[in-house]
């Protein structure tokens, strides 16, 4: 990376830069959004690189709170793709893509004079990162570690935490989340070594949000929350702002952070979509198709997601309401759309979805396997499929189908809770979701759950 920010004259720039880093396995993406929110609701320019993303490569590049325009994309990306195709070669390859999107990231957030605060999410570890050329951010925080990319991080939590630990740096403040003890020690280590404290903060009360929902749904991101609040805090502190915001006596968050934490959106995490089409051509006021998204592929984040889904289609059925709920008084069937790549193990991913559902007594009626091609150069308003039919190699989607049966069957007649539906293979992403509308037009007596995971997982 050093000889990449030669070429395009980045050092000073990057120095400059009023940065906060996160890292870890679970919630940086969603700490990151939450800390931006924060910050930016406190009337500061911010940029946000995230990763991965899910239509648009656009959607890790945000400045203000909205992904970075066409015209700015395509002319960052050209200034750096022809500096670095000029100055690379033999010797010096071309980066990598995580690391061209990260410094492309940093071109942006540079020339963006307006800027005032660069929020960073680590891609992949932390030591060996590409945003880890940052020397001096104002803050540093690690969310929650857990067993992820073991194939590059290592096989134990140890390992993995010493990878994480990489963004730590002397005389930078550094916050996280309650850890595992073998994570925790190798986190404090670090810090003592280093001569920082490591400042372990508590899950956010909801009781200071002022009855104010999160913007990122579930319960866990009242963890990811909590995070965020102490990394935006400091970076008032350190930056010398705290006179922006109006501390409370009562125990509740500044206006600005009971603002900024409950407009942060982020796509793919724990987010509802109603099916818009289906909806419009239903004659009841509610959607009989409704999307449950989120990004998880490791076992931790499945369990989590299985959790919002129970419990988020409970309380919808319980409390049904406008477009984004199923309709009160007709059944509603709960549908598993899966694919991950095939670095992971679905023998692991697929019992803790299925065993956390089942213990809160939900049960799938059938599960679709996609691959991860949308068949579309481009999703957007002018759209279309490529020219020629193009091959699908499907194996990897019948494999998964193959370990979901099997585990259907070794379930069958647990507590009575197993689920019991068919499953289907997809040669796309948009056919399954022509087959999902064609099904509830046909039987709008029966709404549809879709819960849609590891659509989005990525690869550096």
């Amino acid at each position: 990376m050093a000889k990449y920010l030669q070429i395009l004259e980045l050092e000073e720039p990057i120095a400059r830069l009023k940065v906060v880093h996160v890292a870890g396995t679970k919630g940086k993406g969603s700490t990151c959004t939450f800390a931006e929110s924060i910050l930016r609701s406190c009337g500061f320019r911010t940029g946000l690189f995230t990763s991965p993303h899910l239509i648009d490569v656009r959607e890790r590049f945000r400045l203000d709170g909205l992904d970075i325009s066409e015209e700015k994309f395509i002319r960052y990306f050209w200034w750096c793709w022809n500096k670095l195709k000029v100055k690379t070669g033999d010797d010096i390859p071309m980066p990598a893509y995580f690391r061209f999107l990260a410094l492309l990231a940093f071109k942006i957030f540079s020339d963006e004079q307006q800027v005032d605060v660069a929020v960073l999410e680590v891609g992949l570890g932390g030591k060996y990162d590409a945003t880890n050329v940052v020397k001096a951010p104002v803050v540093c925080g690690i969310s929650s570690l857990g067993y992820d990319h073991m194939e590059i991080l290592g096989n134990s939590l140890v390992e993995i935490a010493g990878e994480k630990a990489g963004i730590l740096k002397k005389g930078v403040p550094a916050y996280t989340v309650p850890q595992p003890e073998v994570a925790m020690s190798v986190l404090k280590q670090r810090a003592s070594e280093l001569g920082v404290s490591i400042r372990i903060v508590p899950p956010l009360d909801p009781r200071q949000l002022e009855d104010q929902p999160l913007g990122l749904h579930g319960e866990h991101q009242y963890m990811n929350a909590g995070l965020a609040v102490a990394l935006a805090n400091t970076w008032l502190e350190r930056q010398g702002h705290l006179d922006r915001i109006h501390v409370k006596d009562h125990g509740t968050l500044p206006d600005q952070f009971i603002k900024g934490l409950s407009i942060a959106c982020l796509q793919g995490r724990a987010q509802i979509v109603p099916d818009l089409q289906v909806s419009s051509e239903c004659k009841d006021t509610s959607c009989p198709l409704v999307f449950y998204l989120d990004g998880a592929h490791s076992p931790e984040s499945m369990e989590i997601c299985a959790k919002w889904f129970s419990h988020v289609t409970k309380k919808d059925a319980a409390q049904p309401g406008p477009l984004e709920q199923p309709r009160s008084g007709i059944n509603s069937k709960k549908i598993l759309l899966f694919n991950c790549m095939s670095v992971r193990d679905p023998q692991i991913l697929l019992p803790r979805l299925l065993d956390t559902c089942a213990q809160k007594g939900l049960c799938f009626d059938q599960a679709l396997f996609v691959p991860n091609q949308s068949q579309y150069n481009k999703l957007g308003s002018h759209a279309s499929p490529p020219p020629g039919r193009e091959q699908i190699d499907l194996s990897w989607q019948l494999s998964l189908q193959t370990v979901w049966e099997d585990l259907l069957r070794g379930k069958k007649g647990l507590n009575g809770t197993s689920s019991s539906g068919a499953s289907l293979v997809f040669e796309s992403l948009p056919s399954a979701i022509k087959w999902l509308r064609e099904t509830s037009q046909q039987n709008q007596s029966t709404s549809c759950q879709v819960i849609f995971l590891g659509i989005f997982d990525y690869f550096q």
